[in-house]
């Protein structure tokens, strides 16, 4: 399921953050209006624990995701922080293939690279049935534009919280790119312009089960 070139029409509209704590809007009550809901194929479900700011998702056969429009300046905080569990493996699913482009639980940082459509590109981190953690590889619709790495894999337990820190800029560079120096690297990634999470399964027909824990990006 390919929702990059969906995501490219928020950018114009994402405010920049400039702090070094930059927190997403959380999962309860009174900010989950903020992220805007979006239906591809079916409509996986999405309830909030408000108490414990927890997001819950349900998929069956189906694919819709929750996007929020935010400018993350990735000099000030190039680390995205999260935690994440699942309660059912996907299985039997060849990821790198459009019917096998399913995940129980997935987070995309998404970049405008200039003023067209075509400019958009995006880094998805996953929770893989498929690849060992660390495997990254083209999306099946998008091609190169959209980078997917393992962050989890078919050895993660299922029913446990896994707490997660990545240098959202230094993925960029080593999926899409070293520009030859610092400056060149900074200047092609230091901004990325829509977050967006999805648990999908409207390729394979399967059901998944997830969470997902606040979100924010950090200095260090």
């Amino acid at each position: 399921m390919n929702i990059s070139l969906y995501l490219l029409g928020m950018v114009s509209f994402a405010s920049l953050a400039s702090s070094e704590l930059v927190e997403l809007p959380k999962f309860n009550d009174d900010e989950f209006h903020q992220w805007q809901s979006k239906v591809f194929s079916g409509e996986t479900q999405y309830t909030v624990l408000s108490a414990k700011n927890i997001l819950h998702a349900q998929s069956i056969g189906s694919a819709s995701g929750l996007m929020f429009s935010q400018k993350i300046d990735l000099e000030k905080t190039p680390y995205i922080n999260w935690r994440w569990k699942i309660d059912k493996k996907l299985e039997n699913l060849a990821e790198n293939t459009k019917a096998g482009d399913d995940y129980a639980a997935r987070i995309y940082l998404v970049r405008n690279e200039g003023m067209f459509m075509w400019n958009v590109s995006s880094l998805n981190y996953v929770w893989s049935s498929d690849h060992a953690a660390g495997e990254h590889w083209d999306n099946a619709y998008a091609g190169a534009k959209v980078k997917m790495l393992a962050i989890r894999d078919a050895s993660a337990e299922v029913g446990v919280w896994y707490p997660e820190k990545r240098n959202v800029f230094q993925d960029m560079v080593e999926l899409f790119g070293d520009k030859g120096s610092e400056q060149a690297n900074l200047d092609s990634y230091q901004f990325i312009d829509v977050v967006a999470l999805m648990t999908d399964t409207d390729n394979s027909a399967l059901e998944a089960s997830s969470y997902y824990g606040h979100i924010t990006f950090s200095a260090e």
